[in-house]
């Protein structure tokens, strides 16, 4: 049983910040790559940003240069900190993370109930 608990969502106006948090609990042997996903309702799901275990990132292009995905190896936990906030990030972020349970088996896909970001004056 593995469980994401995010944190961190609310209202903002444009040129604010805020910063999420997602931390991985249960029967973990390991997590490997995590990651934070937004939906608006009529779009498909975005990809905004994802991290490995060594600290690799991608982020998605509207994205670059305002947000920072980092994670807390010994915590389970990944971050995201957005900072210049515009409307259009309004969204609910969901945290995505692929855990192994046990040592020698696959990573399994994780994903917590979202957290709703606001950005609006």
């Amino acid at each position: 049983q593995v469980q994401l608990v995010e944190s961190g969502g609310g209202l903002v106006q444009p040129g604010g910040s805020l910063r999420l948090s997602c931390a991985a609990s249960g029967s973990i042997f390991r997590v490997d790559t995590m990651g934070w996903y937004r939906q608006v309702p009529g779009k498909q799901r975005e990809l905004v940003a994802r991290i490995t275990s060594g600290g690799n990132t991608n982020y998605a292009d509207s994205v670059k240069g305002r947000f920072t995905i980092s994670r807390d190896n010994a915590k389970n936990t990944v971050y995201l900190q957005m900072n210049s906030l515009k409307p259009e990030d309004t969204a609910v972020y969901i945290c995505n993370a692929n855990v192994r349970t046990r040592a020698f088996e696959p990573s399994f896909e994780s994903w917590g109930q979202g957290t709703q970001v606001t950005v609006s004056s």
